[in-house]
């Protein structure tokens, strides 16, 4: 699946180079991106047990450099031993940078819906956690090598999406509120530090990274708490602009303006209703209200022709196939293959990836994964790639930091056995459900 996404979007590429070339005929505008998700690989030291960001240079974020959870971004030198594809080389060709958004699926490199990345000399802007973990929201602009499912990041950029207190909880409709935006969950959402919906408290301060649905609406990807103080952080779809006051509105948070700095693209005159924005703010005086001390676009995405994208969102303004939206992205996906389910319950709340290159502003997609559709169930996949480290037992190591429990009963165990599970050998896990910060396996393979 994965190379004939990406085949397709270097056919249209190719045909938008002929043309600027003088080439004759007319191009239908058909072309696909990676239907395997960016990923970013990510080092480790040598027990396996801690994962580190490379190296960081530049960015959008005006906040200072240093490393906290809580908020600023961390930027810490890769020390080039992690199990990503880029060790020892990978024959990469470059096919033209593609840029893919979505969530962390895995790491050892980094997964991005299915797609590994090779990050050892990747430019990487981490702002809001000492280490990219999995469920966090990312955005990966790199090449792929000729095989579609392997590639090289140049940048990877990953913030928190919101953070604040939680004001109200639907336990039946799976979701809590919090700064006025609806927090929605889902099969694939990762508890850090809790476990699950159940088990949150009004009044908590949590940090959110998630996807952008319709206005006033996210879909939490990773879900972890914070401390009281941390400064707040809201992101969702700009609405009732008013350059006069200069403030306007995401979901129920009104959000003043006139004093923040502006980033990622954006700026006072450029910026109008129907926009997906990441505002900052020191605190928060009043419920309802947020002085923004920072107003960037969520990360932007290359508007030029012929750019291949890959994109995991919420569908919103469905009208058909050829003409909705992901994460703010006009979408024609009437020539698409869709998996994962049937063509006619792709509509508005779906939650899909898909890719494809841009064609005047719209992403053409030639395949769509769906990830989840509202009432059904689904069954995410979450990988580690890597060595054990802190092995306790077959119920405590980690790979990559990430804590790991293999010892439930059913877990499948390739190419050897529960008693080969020692520090330092390499495996690679797979599970379909993140709580309290474990990972829960289903299956874990022994070898490189």
């Amino acid at each position: 699946m994965n190379t004939r996404f990406w085949r397709g979007g270097l056919n249209t590429l190719l045909i938008a180079l002929l043309m600027s070339c003088g080439g004759g005929g007319s191009s239908s505008g058909i072309g696909s991106s990676s239907s395997g998700s960016v990923s970013a690989s990510v080092a480790a030291s040598t027990d396996g047990a801690t994962l580190t960001a490379a190296v960081v240079s530049g960015g959008t974020d005006s906040g200072s450099t240093g490393s906290s959870a809580a908020s600023g971004s961390t930027t810490t030198a890769s020390n080039g031993n992690g199990s990503g594809v880029g060790s020892g080389g990978t024959g990469i060709s470059v096919a033209g940078d593609a840029t893919s958004v979505g969530a962390v699926d895995g790491i050892g490199s980094i997964i991005v819906n299915g797609l590994r990345y090779d990050i050892d000399n990747a430019a990487i802007d981490l702002r809001d956690a000492a280490a990219l973990q999995i469920g966090m929201s990312v955005e990966v602009m790199g090449s792929v090598d000729a095989s579609f499912t392997n590639g090289v990041a140049t940048q990877v950029t990953s913030a928190a999406d919101l953070r604040g207190p939680v004001t109200a909880i639907d336990p039946i409709g799976g979701s809590f509120v919090v700064m006025g935006t609806t927090v929605t969950i889902d099969e694939a959402t990762v508890w850090a530090d809790v476990s699950g919906l159940a088990s949150l408290i009004p009044g908590t301060t949590i940090q959110v990274w998630g996807l952008p649905a319709s206005p006033g609406v996210l879909r939490a990807t990773r879900v972890q708490q914070q401390i009281p103080s941390a400064a707040p952080i809201a992101t969702g779809t700009v609405q009732q602009l008013d350059l006069a006051r200069g403030t306007f509105a995401l979901g129920g948070l009104t959000v003043a303006y006139g004093s923040a700095s502006f980033a990622g693209g954006i700026d006072p005159t450029t910026l109008t209703n129907g926009t997906i924005v990441r505002v900052r703010a020191d605190t928060q005086a009043s419920p309802g209200l947020l002085t923004a001390t920072q107003v960037e676009s969520w990360y932007p995405i290359p508007g030029a022709t012929g750019t291949p994208i890959q994109l995991e969102g919420v569908i919103t303004n469905y009208a058909a196939l050829n003409s909705f939206q992901v994460l703010g992205r006009s979408i024609d996906a009437s020539a698409a293959q869709i998996t994962g389910g049937q063509a006619s319950k792709i509509g508005n709340g779906v939650k899909i990836q898909v890719g494809g290159t841009l064609v005047n502003g719209v992403l053409v997609a030639t395949e769509i994964k769906i990830k989840h559709i509202p009432g059904a169930g689904a069954l995410p996949s979450f990988t580690l790639i890597g060595s054990i480290g802190n092995y306790v037992s077959a119920a405590s190591f980690r790979v990559h930091g990430q804590l790991v429990n293999a010892s439930a009963p059913d877990v499948a165990f390739v190419n050897g056995t529960q008693a080969n599970l020692a520090n330092g050998v390499k495996v690679t896990v797979v599970g379909a459900e993140v709580v309290n910060g474990i990972l829960l396996a289903s299956q874990v393979s022994f070898g490189p």
